[in-house]
């Protein structure tokens, strides 16, 4: 294989990165017309489309290489050449760290496991996107000392070509001025550095979009998003102003659906995003933009260093074993590692590929903040001397089909990994009395807010439910996860005579989808006033009525709104509370 057939592959390789960023893009630009037109299906298509399109690429370049140059399947001492090659091809690219990872893809597919090191493929960087700069500025910037206030911020909701119009603009505008300067009180003073800086594409998501940007004043860098909302009449309203770190993040948390946002210089965006939420991690912005497979990478990466630098061992997880999956974690690192048993714990009956087919809807799903993401992986490395013993034999017991040994290491055939919480049944153990009632409370709005998702849990126990360290409550165990509209939502029908009201058995017959929610309360709470407590609020979730009601609104074509903020902050309620 001569030189111009290395350059071949690396230039293959790199087309089929190019033409899968290109077909990225003009999935994440339909946010605005879906917006615009109001159509969220539309929207939510092209969100899933660009989740499937990656591997789509990857499989058509591999193929395109197998066909045109067969011997660079079967040598693999050819790679670190075209790697060289490859190298040289992104000096002036704008994505070139997703065209690593896609390289990696590529290279993974054609490669034996024990040439995945960095002679052959991107274990580290090669290429550096610090100040990386596309064909225009990422952020526009705003001057309220020299223009005014109200000035930079009409500039600002009108720079972004919207063509519906505002339904009250002087309006928001006073609301948006008010609350910047609320935020500005106690001694604050402008700096001559006093600027507006925002992203110069919108972030798409849902029914919103957002506007996303920074104040820079003296030293301090401060954190502000727009939402914006189209009203069924055509118009639009800003609806609230997030300027405190803790709301910005959960706005970016790893429970809620990708943006769809049009990146020239992705690395650029994950800049902007870091300097205004420090605590997010890399792998949850280019996940949070949609880049999941840069996501992964960087996470893979995270994981060696951390391992390098670690001495605990991986252990099964805290808590109720699950009966489809085996989780375990390494208690220095903040995830959780989730592998499914090749045989499953009766009464549960489906199976594996049924298993990752759920995992598969979330990932494409709206998750309006209840759901955990997850990173799939195949293939993991683990060293043998960091798996403690319970763990190896449970692995041995339940899951020897997904595992291999290889040298010193164990090989993972198939595996998802999440950020790690506290299960909710763990966290009310020791919960004092205001954490408590926080938390049954938000147990009850997360199966409320997945509902209006068309989301059924299935399995609502507590042990599925995990606590965020924004104090949300988020459902993790899919195995038993449905669309509402799947499900028959039944009264459980009165008893017939004394004999069906002793029986320990049902008197009543039971289709497969059949759902009885006037049986849920031993699933929710047996402490009497829990039970109390979780009914003050949320007894609606205990009658077959109220599904019934939820699943037309969605067979209807309605779409439930679930807002990332607070709801007391929308500015629809201050204006009610005003008069």
């Amino acid at each position: 294989m001569n030189m111009d057939a290395w350059a071949g592959v690396a230039q293959t390789i790199l087309d089929g990165f190019n033409r899968h960023y290109s077909l990225f893009r003009e999935y994440s630009r339909a946010g605005k017309p879906c917006f615009e037109n109001a159509d969220w299906k539309k929207a939510a298509e092209a969100s899933a489309e660009r989740i499937k399109g990656y591997e789509l690429r990857v499989q058509e370049t591999v193929e395109e290489i197998r066909r045109n140059y067969p011997e660079a399947a079967g040598m693999a001492e050819l790679w670190p050449r075209i790697k060289i090659v490859f190298i040289g091809k992104l000096m002036n690219h704008w994505q070139a760290e997703c065209a690593e990872t896609y390289y990696n893809s590529v290279a993974c597919r054609v490669l034996h496991r024990n040439y995945y090191n960095s002679e052959y493929i991107f274990w580290r960087p090669a290429i550096s996107t610090e100040y990386l700069e596309g064909s225009c500025p990422i952020y526009r910037s705003y001057y309220p000392d020299r223009d005014g206030l109200r000035r930079a911020l009409l500039e600002i909701l009108t720079s972004y070509g919207l063509s519906i119009p505002f339904e009250n603009l002087r309006r928001d505008l006073r609301c948006l001025e008010h609350a910047v300067l609320e935020r500005h009180q106690g001694g604050w003073k402008a700096q001559p550095n006093y600027q507006i800086q925002v992203l110069d594409s919108l972030f798409f998501r849902n029914k919103g979009a957002y506007i996303v940007g920074r104040m820079i004043n003296g030293a301090e860098r401060q954190p502000f998003v727009i939402p914006l909302l189209r009203r069924d009449d055509g118009t639009m309203v800003v609806d609230t102003l997030l300027m405190r770190q803790k709301d910005v993040a959960v706005m970016f948390s790893f429970s809620r659906a990708y943006f769809l946002v049009d990146m020239e210089v992705p690395s650029a965006y994950v800049s902007f995003l870091r300097s205004i939420m420090p605590r997010k991690s890399t792998v949850d912005l280019y996940a949070m933009l949609g880049l999941q497979k840069q996501a992964k990478t960087l996470f893979y990466r995270q994981l060696q260093h951390h391992l390098r630098h670690s001495r605990d061992n991986f252990q099964i997880a805290p808590g109720v074993r699950g009966m489809v999956m085996l989780v375990f974690t390494l208690p220095s690192f903040q995830f959780v590692f989730k592998m499914i048993k090749d045989r499953f714990d009766p009464p549960k009956t489906s199976s594996r590929e049924e298993v990752r087919e759920k995992y598969l809807l979330v990932k494409n799903h709206d998750r309006v903040g209840r759901l955990a993401d997850t990173l799939e992986y195949s293939n993991v490395a683990i060293p043998l001397n960091r798996i403690d013993p319970a763990l190896m034999k449970h692995l041995q017991e339940d899951a020897a089909g997904s595992i291999e040994i290889d040298g010193d290491h164990l090989v993972i055939k198939h595996i998802y990994i999440e950020r790690r919480m506290e299960p909710l049944d763990n966290y009310l153990a020791s919960a004092s009395r205001a954490q408590r009632k926080h938390a049954i409370r938000d147990y009850g709005n997360s199966i409320r807010d997945l509902a209006g998702a068309n989301i059924f849990p299935g399995d609502m126990l507590k042990k599925n439910f995990g606590v965020t360290r924004h104090s949300r409550v988020v459902f993790y165990d899919y195995d038993e996860i449905c669309y509402i509209t799947e499900c028959n939502f039944r009264r459980v029908p009165p008893p017939r005579d004394y004999e069906d009201l002793m029986s320990d058995q049902p008197w009543y017959s039971m289709q497969e989808n059949d759902v009885f929610p006037e049986t849920f309360g031993p699933f929710f709470f047996a402490h009497p006033a829990d039970m109390a407590l979780f009914r003050k609020h949320h007894a609606e979730l205990m009658t077959a009525e109220w599904w019934q009601q939820i699943k037309q609104d969605i067979l209807s074509g309605g779409q439930a709104d679930i807002f990332p903020y607070p709801e007391k902050i929308r500015f629809c309620n201050r204006r009610a509370s005003n008069g």
